[in-house]
This record gives structure tokens, C-alpha cells and sequence, in this order.
């Protein structure tokens, strides 16, 4: 099981990325729903993933998890802020929205636990996961050749 997500880490974590980013776009675009700014801060984090990770999983490079997980944790770290705007009712009156919606807004709210922002942090974390195991693969490979030549 380990060596699927080393060998399809890259993939996997583009995936989700293009997930995300389809579904924020089948929010706000088909359904209409208005994007407060700390989505769009965790849009920002999340949209240039598809790109980075589509080229990383076309060309097989593991190694692009310098560049995804990064910004994997500064998304999930804001996600994690929202969310917890959204979810403890103290939070929203720290750092109001003051422009357009407010960021304690629930769209939706499945379970009375699942909103925009926890499916946001969910992708991130999975991204985060994915590159770290294809990461563990580059290395165990590099690791594999320098033995292989002494």
C-alpha cells in the first residue's frame, strides 16, 4: 500500500487539487455562492496546485512537493482560521469580514460539521499526505542509487 501512494502520490495530490479547485468553481460560478475573503485566500493556495502538480504528474517528478506542501500549509492553516470562525462564534469577532459576505457564513453545513471551509482543509491535508509519501519515494530512490554505486 506504501509503494502506491510513493509510486501515485503525485497524481493523487493533483487530483484532489483539480477537485477542489472544480468545486469551488461549481460554488461560486454555477450555484452562485459568494466567496468571502478567506475562501479566496484559500483559493489562492489551492488553484496554482493544479497547474504545479499537473506538470509535476506528467513529467513523474516527486520532487515538486518543495513547492506543494508549502502551499498546502499556509491553505490548510487558513482553512483551519474559517473554519473555526465559522464553528466558535468568539472567532468571528477577532478579525470581522468587513467586505461582502462574512466569513462566518455557512453555505453548507452537512452533518453540523462539514462546511466549505473543513472540505478545503480535508483537500490540503490530502495533498500534504501525498506529496509527503511521493517525497519518501524520491528519497528511498535516490538513497537505492548511491548504494547501488559505492
Amino acid at each position: 500500500m506504501r509503494s502506491f501512494f510513493r509510486n501515485y502520490g503525485v497524481y493523487l495530490a493533483w487530483l484532489v487539487s483539480l477537485v477542489a479547485t472544480l468545486g469551488s468553481l461549481y460554488l461560486s460560478e454555477v450555484l452562485h455562492y459568494e466567496p468571502c475573503r478567506l475562501c479566496w485566500f484559500q483559493r489562492i493556495f489551492m488553484y496554482p496546485q493544479v497547474v504545479v502538480l499537473g506538470i509535476a504528474a506528467y513529467r513523474n517528478d516527486r520532487s515538486a512537493a518543495i513547492y506543494a506542501i508549502p502551499l498546502s500549509v499556509i491553505g490548510g492553516c487558513i482553512s483551519i482560521y474559517h473554519y473555526a470562525e465559522q464553528k466558535i462564534p468568539a472567532m468571528s469577532k477577532l478579525l470581522p469580514c468587513k467586505v461582502g459576505i462574512p466569513c462566518n457564513f455557512d453555505y453548507l453545513n452537512w452533518w453540523g460539521f462539514i462546511t466549505i471551509p473543513f472540505m478545503a482543509l480535508i483537500a490540503f491535508v490530502l495533498i500534504i499526505l501525498f506529496m509527503s509519501a511521493a517525497r519518501k519515494g524520491v528519497q528511498e530512490d535516490t538513497a537505492e542509487e548511491t548504494s547501488n554505486e559505492v
